[in-house]
C-alpha cells in the first residue's frame, strides 16, 4: 500500500474525515492546513515525513521501523 491508501483506510478506521484531521493539525500548529493541500499532496506524493506524522498523532498512530529478520 502507499501512503494515500494508508492514510485514507486509517483515517475511516477511526471514524474521521480528511477535514476533521485537519482542523485538529491546525489546532495543534497554530496554523491554517486546507484538506485540499493535504489531498494534493498526497496525490502528487509530495507530503513530508514529518507531516505524515502529524497526521498519525491526530489520529493515535505512529511510524515504527522494524528490522526485517528475512532479508
Amino acid at each position: 500500500m502507499d501512503v494515500k491508501s494508508e492514510l485514507k483506510s486509517i483515517i475511516a478506521k477511526k471514524a474521521y474525515t480528511l477535514k476533521k484531521v485537519c482542523e485538529e493539525l491546525a489546532f495543534t500548529k497554530k496554523q491554517k492546513i486546507l484538506p485540499n493541500n493535504i489531498t494534493n499532496k498526497l496525490r502528487r506524493g509530495t507530503i513530508k515525513f514529518d507531516e505524515v506524522q502529524d497526521i498519525l498523532r491526530v489520529l493515535g498512530y505512529h511510524i515504527e521501523f522494524v528490522e526485517d529478520t528475512n532479508p
